[in-house]
C-alpha cells in the first residue's frame, strides 16, 4: 500500500506473473465511529492466445450460391477485433451482398467470379496486449455455371424463424440478420406490436444489424428481420427480454443526528430479476454487529430512535441480483455542536438588476440549526413571496432590483447556541448594447462598418470582442476595431458571414450579430458551345459564372464579324437570367464569333472567352439600301443619295449598288448605272425642279437583291419668278395691322414652296413729321398662307411693306411697296414734372412733353391733394391744362402742407400714363418763431433739473403714505391731494404718459422716399414711380384704364380720406408746448 493512502500497487514489471495476483479484491477504511468497505474489485489478466493450427480445405462453390467464411477467433480477454484482410495487408471490400457478421464469420449472400481469390485473411486485435493474430488464408474459388440460377432468400444466420435475446438495461441492444439469395436479398427490421424507439436506433452493416442504443425494460418484445428479394422473402423473429443489473431508486445518504434524536436509513434500489437489499454495520452484517437498541431493521430501512452518541457507525447497504450488486456506505453521525457558518464573513455578491442573487450562509450544527436573514442594520427578519430560503441556508433573490443592494445578515441558530454572518449585495445596472450591428450589402473592395454603441454599469469594465462566423476575427490590417465600431476596409469576397459584438464584464454578457453580404460584378460565363449550325441560324449555350451574391438578371450576347470588321463586337441580344442557351439569327458571308456578358444590379462581367469562330455561306443580298433621297444641288442636276449596306448585309463578296432613274409622268425608260464603294450618284443636265422616280438595288457576285421600292425626288430648285400679287393692307388698331396677298402660281415657285416673308418699315411719325434712320422688320409665313399679321406698330405713323415668295433656293422679287397709316393711341407720361418755387400758398409746376405723343395733344390733366403728418391723404383736385402750355403756378394753398400731384397727357383717344411729385408749402416765420422760442426753455438745464426735483418729491410721497398705512395711520397730506389737485404735480399725460417735453424732430423729417428730389427740384420720370405705401400702413389703390390713380391714402386707422373743406393742417408743436405750460 502506498504510503498514508489506501492505494494498492501491484507491480509484476520486475517479476512475478500476472496470474498470481487474479481474484476479488476490497478496501475497508476504519476509525473510532466506524468502518467504511469499497466495492468489490476483480482482477483478471488480459488474455490474447494464438489460433490452434487447422488444416483448411479450398472452398469451390457455384457462381450464385451463398458461402460463410468462418473465422473462429481464439478467447481471449477482451475478446478481440474481428477484421477481414488479403495478403497486401488491405481490408477487403464489404457490401449488401458481402459482409462480415458480428461473430466475425464472413457472410457472402451470393457468390461472383471476381469473388475467387486465396488470401481470405481474419485477423483478431487484441487491444489490451496490442497484439494481432492472423488465421491461416482461406482460398476461394467460383465454378461459372451458365445460367446462373436466381434464389429465394435464405436466412444465413440466425437460423430457425424464432430466436431470444436477452440483454441489460443501458446496455446497447444487436440483432443481426444475413441472408442468401440472388438476387441480393434487402433486409428490413420492425417491432411488433410497436415501433422502433426514435432517436436510439440505428442500422449498420448494410441494414443486417439493427442497434438499439440505452435500453430499457420497455425495449423487451419480438423484432422481426425481413429479408427480401425479386423471388420472395423470408423472416426471423428475434425475441428481445431486457434484465437489469440492481440500480438505485433511493441511496442511503450521510445522517447526522443530535443525541436524543429519531432518524431514518433509506436504501432503495430495482433490477430484473428484484434485486435482494442486506445491511451490514462497519462492514460486519447487521445480524451478527453489536447490537443497539435505537436501531431498528425494517427491509430496505434503518429506524433510529432516541440517538445516544455511542450509536454512531457506518452502514452499508447491498443490493444484488444474478446480473450485479451495489454498494452503498452511509455515516451516521450523532454529535452535539453549536451552530458554526462556513461562510467567510462579509463576502460581497455582484449581480446584475433583474436576476436572481443568492447569498449564501453554508452552516453546520448539531441539532440543525435554523436559519434566519436580516437586511441592514435594524432589519427586520425577511419574508415573503420576494425571496427563496433554499434549506442550505443561502437566501435566493428572485429578481434583484437596484434597491436590493445593502449588508445581509444570516442567523443561525439551535439549542446549543447561535451565531451570525454578514454579507454584501451589490446590484449592477445591465449591460446593454443600444446600437446593435444591422445587416449590410457592400460592393466588393468597398468599406463598410458595423456599430456596436453600448451601456453598462459605470463600476463595471467592459470588454468587446468581435467575431467573424462564430470565431475570431482574421488577422488582417484592413479589419480596424474602434472604440463603438468594427470596420473593414477593402472588403473581399471572404469578408462574407456574420460578424458578432460580444461585451464582456465581470457579472454578465450581451451579444449582437449582423450579416454581411459581400456582392460585386458577376463572373463572366464560360464553356461557350455553338451547337446545331445551319445557314442562317445557330444556337449558343454557356455555363454562368458566379453571381457574387447578386442574382444574374440578364446575358447580353455580343458577335464580332471576322471577316469584315475583325476586332469589332456588336449587339445581337440578351436573355434573361435564368436562361443559358439561346437560337441566334445569322447573316450570310459572316464570320462570326459570340461572348457573352452577365449583368446583375451591380453592372456587367467582364466578357466570356470568344467562342469558336462560324463562317456563313454567301447569297444574294437580302435588303436594298436604305434612306434613298434625291435632291438637285444646281438648277441643272440630281444628286441620288442613300446609305450602303453595312459589311454583313452584303451577304457575299462583291457589293454594288445599281442606280435607276426617269422623269414622273412622263413615258421615259429607266436609265441605270452600277457603281460600288459610293454613296452618291450625281445625274447632270435635268431640266429645273422637276420630280424623278429613284431606286437603288444591291447586288453582288451571286446575284441582285429584291426589287427596290421607288421614292420620288426633285432636280436642283432656282429662285422664284413672280412677286406676290394684290397685297392689301387693313388697319386694326394702332399698333396692329393684317397683310392679304395672292399666292403666285406654282410653275413660277421653281422650287419646294417655303413660305412669304412680309418686309414692313415705318417711313414717319404723323406727329412729328421727322424721318429717322429706317430700319426693315422682317415676318416670315410658313406653307402657302396668304395673309398674316403685324404687330407692335408704332401709333399715329405712317408704314410701307412688300411681300416675297421663298423656297429652298433663296427668295423672289418683292411686291411693290403698299403704304399704310395707324391711328392715333393715348400718349406716353410727359418727360418730367419739376416743382419750384414753393411760397406759403403756392408752388410752380414745369413739364415736357411726352416722348411719344402717339397722335394729338388736346390737354394735360393735373391732380393733386394734401398730405397731412399722420399720412392721412385730403380730397383730390383736378385741374385740366392747355395742351401749348408747359408751366403753371398753383395758388390757394395751406403754408406747410405736402401736396402730392398727378400729371399726364392726352389725345382724342384718351389719357396716358401719369407721373406724380409730392411738394410742400412752406411755414409762417411768426409761429415757426414762436415755436423756436419754446424749444429754447424747454431745452434748458435749469427745467430739466424742475421737472426730475417735481418726480423725486412725488416719488418721497408715496413711499411715506405706504408706510404710514402699514402702520394703521391716516395721512391727512393724501385727502388734501385729493380734495384739491394741483396742477403742478401732475408730470404724466393721460394720453401717452410720458412727460411733455418739446421735440423739434417732426421739423427735421426728410421728406418720404417718393418727395426726395435733387438741388434743381427736377424729377425724371423713372423716378418719380414711387410707391404709396410709404405713406401708411396699408394702401387700396386702383387706377383707371387710363392709368391715372383713383385710390386714397389710409393711416393706421384706417380712415376715410379728406373730403370737402375739412383742414388738412398739420398738428403745429407750438400748440403742443403750451398745451404743457
Amino acid at each position: 500500500m502506498k504510503p498514508n493512502s489506501g492505494t494498492l500497487v501491484i507491480n509484476i514489471m520486475n517479476g512475478g506473473k500476472a496470474e498470481a495476483y487474479e481474484g476479488v479484491y476490497q478496501c475497508t477504511a476504519r476509525n473510532e465511529r466506524g468502518a467504511a468497505i469499497s466495492n468489490n474489485i476483480v482482477i483478471r489478466p488480459s488474455r490474447s492466445p494464438l489460433w490452434t493450427k487447422e488444416k483448411l480445405e479450398p472452398n469451390q462453390v457455384r457462381e450464385g450460391d451463398s458461402l460463410v467464411l468462418h473465422c473462429r477467433p481464439p478467447v481471449g480477454l477482451p475478446p478481440p477485433i474481428i477484421f477481414w484482410m488479403d495478403n497486401a495487408f488491405q481490408r477487403l471490400p464489404q457490401s449488401e451482398r458481402v459482409s462480415q457478421g458480428l461473430n466475425g464469420d464472413l457472410y457472402f449472400s451470393n457468390v461472383q467470379p471476381e469473388d475467387t481469390r486465396e488470401d481470405y485473411i481474419c485477423y483478431a486485435r487484441f487491444n489490451h496486449t496490442q497484439t494481432i493474430q492472423q488465421k491461416q488464408p482461406i482460398s476461394v474459388k467460383v465454378l461459372s455455371t451458365k445460367p446462373v440460377t436466381e434464389r429465394q432468400p435464405v436466412l444465413l444466420t440466425p437460423t430457425g424463424s424464432t430466436s431470444t435475446k436477452v440483454e441489460l438495461r443501458g446496455n446497447v441492444l444487436l440483432l443481426e440478420c444475413i441472408a442468401a439469395g440472388l438476387p441480393t436479398p434487402v433486409i428490413r427490421w420492425i417491432k411488433e406490436g410497436g415501433e422502433l424507439p426514435a432517436n436510439r436506433t440505428f442500422f449498420e452493416n448494410f441494414k443486417k444489424t439493427l442497434k438499439i442504443i440505452d435500453v430499457s425494460e420497455a425495449d423487451s418484445g419480438n423484432y422481426k428481420c425481413i429479408a427480401r428479394n425479386i423471388l420472395g422473402s423470408v423472416h426471423h423473429v428475434i425475441s428481445v427480454t431486457v434484465k437489469a443489473a440492481p440500480y438505485w431508486i433511493t441511496a442511503p445518504k450521510n445522517l447526522v443526528l443530535s443525541p436524543g434524536e429519531d432518524g431514518t436509513l433509506i436504501c432503495r434500489a430495482n433490477g430484473n430479476p428484484k434485486p435482494n437489499i442486506s445491511w451490514l454495520a462497519n462492514g460486519v452484517p447487521i445480524a451478527i454487529a453489536p447490537e443497539d437498541p435505537s436501531r431498528k431493521v425494517d427491509g430496505d430501512t434503518i429506524i433510529f430512535s432516541h440517538v445516544q452518541e455511542r450509536s454512531s457507525a457506518v452502514y452499508q447497504c447491498n443490493a444484488s441480483n444474478e446480473y450485479g450488486y451495489l454498494l452503498a456506505n452511509a455515516f451516521v453521525n450523532v454529535l452535539a455542536e453549536p451552530p458554526r457558518i462556513l461562510t467567510p464573513p462579509n463576502k460581497l455578491y455582484q449581480v446584475i438588476a433583474d436576476s436572481p442573487a443568492l447569498l449564501h450562509c453554508a452552516y453546520f450544527g448539531s441539532p440543525k440549526p435554523e436559519i434566519e436573514w436580516f437586511k441592514g442594520v435594524k432589519g427586520s427578519i425577511l419574508r415573503g413571496n420576494e425571496y427563496v430560503f433554499h434549506d442550505n441556508g443561502t437566501l435566493e433573490i428572485p429578481v434583484a432590483q437596484k434597491d436590493s443592494s445593502g449588508t445581509y445578515t444570516c442567523v443561525a441558530r439551535n439549542e446549543l447556541g447561535k451565531t451570525q454572518n454578514e454579507v454584501q449585495l451589490e446590484v449592477k445596472d445591465p449591460t446593454m448594447i443600444i446600437k446593435q450591428p444591422e445587416y449590410k450589402v457592400i460592393q466588393r473592395y468597398g468599406q463598410v462598418s458595423f456599430e456596436c454603441i453600448i451601456k453598462h454599469d459605470s463600476t463595471l469594465l467592459p470588454t468587446v470582442i468581435w467575431l467573424k462566423d462564430n470565431d475570431e476575427l482574421p488577422d488582417d490590417e484592413r479589419f480596424l476595431i474602434g472604440k463603438d465600431n468594427l470596420t473593414i476596409m477593402n472588403v473581399t469576397d471572404k469578408d462574407d458571414g456574420t460578424y458578432t459584438c460580444i461585451v464582456n464584464t465581470t457579472l454578465d454578457s450581451v451579444s449582437a450579430s449582423a450579416v454581411l453580404t459581400v456582392v460585386a460584378r458577376p463572373n463572366p460565363p464560360f464553356d461557350l458551345e455553338l451547337t446545331g449550325q445551319l445557314e442562317r441560324s445557330i444556337e449558343l449555350s454557356w455555363i454562368p459564372g458566379d453571381e457574387n451574391n447578386s442574382p444574374i438578371t440578364n446575358f447580353v450576347i455580343e458577335y464580332e464579324d471576322g471577316l469584315h470588321e475583325p476586332g469589332v463586337w456588336h449587339y445581337q441580344t440578351e436573355v434573361p437570367g435564368t436562361q443559358t442557351t439561346v437560337q441566334l439569327k445569322l447573316s450570310p458571308y459572316v464570320n462570326y464569333s459570340f461572348r457573352v456578358i452577365a449583368v446583375n444590379e451591380i453592372g456587367r462581367s467582364q466578357p466570356s472567352e470568344p467562342s469558336e469562330q462560324y463562317l456563313t455561306k454567301s447569297a444574294n443580298p437580302d435588303e436594298n439600301p436604305s434612306n434613298v433621297q434625291g435632291i438637285g444641288s444646281e438648277p441643272d442636276n440630281l444628286v441620288i443619295t442613300w446609305e450602303s449596306l453595312k459589311g454583313f448585309q452584303s451577304n457575299g463578296p462583291g457589293l454594288q449598288y445599281k442606280v435607276s432613274w426617269r422623269q414622273k409622268d412622263v413615258d421615259d425608260e429607266w436609265t441605270s448605272v452600277i457603281v460600288a464603294n459610293v454613296s452618291k450618284y450625281i445625274v447632270s443636265g435635268t431640266p429645273t425642279f422637276v420630280p424623278y422616280e429613284i431606286k437603288v438595288q444591291a447586288l453582288n457576285d451571286l446575284g441582285y437583291a429584291p426589287e427596290p421600292s421607288e421614292v420620288i425626288g426633285h432636280s436642283g430648285e432656282d429662285l422664284p419668278m413672280v412677286a406676290p400679287g394684290n397685297v392689301q393692307v387693313h388697319v386694326i388698331n394702332s399698333t396692329l395691322a393684317k397683310v392679304h396677298w395672292d399666292p403666285v402660281p406654282v410653275k413660277t415657285v421653281r422650287g419646294h414652296l417655303q413660305g412669304y416673308k412680309v418686309y414692313y418699315w415705318k417711313v414717319q411719325s404723323l406727329s412729328r413729321r421727322s424721318r429717322r434712320h429706317v430700319e426693315k422688320k422682317i415676318l416670315t409665313f410658313r406653307g402657302n398662307k396668304t395673309f398674316g399679321m403685324l404687330p407692335g406698330l408704332e401709333p399715329y405713323s405712317s408704314y410701307k411693306l412688300n411681300v416675297r415668295v421663298v423656297n429652298g433656293k433663296g427668295e423672289g422679287p418683292a411686291s411693290p411697296d403698299k403704304v399704310f397709316k395707324t391711328p392715333e393711341g393715348v400718349p406716353s407720361s410727359p418727360s418730367f414734372l419739376k416743382i419750384t418755387n414753393p411760397t406759403l400758398d403756392s408752388l410752380t409746376l414745369e413739364w415736357g412733353s411726352p416722348t411719344h405723343p402717339n397722335g394729338v395733344l388736346i390737354s394735360y390733366i393735373l391732380k393733386f391733394q394734401p398730405i397731412n403728418n399722420t399720412h392721412e391723404l385730403g380730397p383730390l383736385v383736378e385741374i385740366r391744362i392747355p395742351a401749348n402750355e408747359s408751366s403753371m403756378i398753383l395758388k390757394n394753398l395751406n403754408y406747410s402742407t405736402r401736396y402730392k400731384f398727378y400729371f399726364n397727357a392726352q389725345t382724342s383717344v384718351g389719357s396716358g400714363s401719369q407721373i406724380t411729385e409730392e411738394a410742400v408749402t412752406i411755414m409762417d416765420e411768426g409761429k415757426m418763431a414762436m415755436a423756436s422760442r419754446q424749444v429754447d426753455i424747454a431745452t434748458q438745464g435749469w427745467f430739466i433739473g424742475l421737472m426730475c426735483a417735481v418726480a423725486l418729491l412725488i416719488l418721497i410721497l408715496l413711499i411715506v403714505c405706504f408706510i404710514r398705512r402699514n402702520k394703521g395711520g391716516k395721512y391727512p397730506v393724501k385727502e388734501k391731494e385729493d380734495a384739491h389737485a394741483d396742477p403742478e404735480i401732475q408730470p404724466m399725460k393721460e394720453d401717452d404718459g410720458t412727460f411733455g417735453e418739446y421735440s423739434d424732430a417732426e421739423d427735421h423729417k426728410p421728406l418720404k422716399k417718393g418727395s426726395r428730389t435733387p438741388s434743381d427740384r427736377t424729377v425724371k420720370k423713372e423716378d418719380s414711380d414711387d410707391s404709396l405705401v410709404d405713406y401708411g400702413e396699408g394702401v387700396n389703390g386702383q387706377f383707371n384704364e387710363d392709368g391715372s390713380f383713383i385710390g386714397q391714402y389710409s393711416g393706421k386707422k384706417e380712415k376715410e380720406p379728406a373730403e370737402g373743406n375739412e383742414s388738412s393742417e398739420a398738428p403745429s408743436p407750438v400748440n403742443a408746448m403750451n398745451s404743457f405750460v
